[in-house]
């Protein structure tokens, strides 16, 4: 006969005393915690204006091949920041009225950012990807 109740106390002569083994859990051992699996990063110029992003030899006197926008220019340099003196963190003398067209400044630099590289399989169009959300 099983005794119903589990509590300490109830029937304490008559429970068996041995309790199970518990089984070790088989898992890959690991020292540390678990590295997440993040996906790469890479780094990349794009156009100030279109997002576009640039290819890695083009020419920086050059326009942006989709929309023609000034590659030397302030907008498209790293050292471009709205809150600092003459928008620019650099030494410079005198300011530079249009940050959009092309200048001649000696401390240019095309501005990189880091991106992650995420998935390159897209849909054909909007209701491709609709309909494959309810593809079965």
């Amino acid at each position: 006969m099983s005794p119903k109740y589990r509590q300490r106390g109830y029937m304490d002569s008559d429970r068996d005393r041995e309790r199970p083994e518990k089984k070790p859990i088989h898992k890959r051992e690991q020292i540390g915690p678990k590295t997440p699996n993040m996906p790469g990063k890479r780094e990349v110029s794009r156009c100030a204006s279109c997002a576009l992003i640039l290819p890695a030899g083009i020419d920086l006197q050059g326009r942006c091949p989709k929309c023609g926008f000034e590659l030397h220019s302030c907008k498209q340099c790293a050292f471009f920041d709205t809150a600092a003196r003459f928008e620019c963190t650099q030494p410079i003398t005198t300011r530079i009225p249009r940050k959009d067209i092309r200048n001649q400044c000696n401390f240019f630099s095309l501005r990189t950012t880091v991106e992650r590289e995420t998935s390159t399989s897209r849909p054909l169009d909007a209701r491709q990807a609709f309909e494959n959300l309810f593809r079965k």
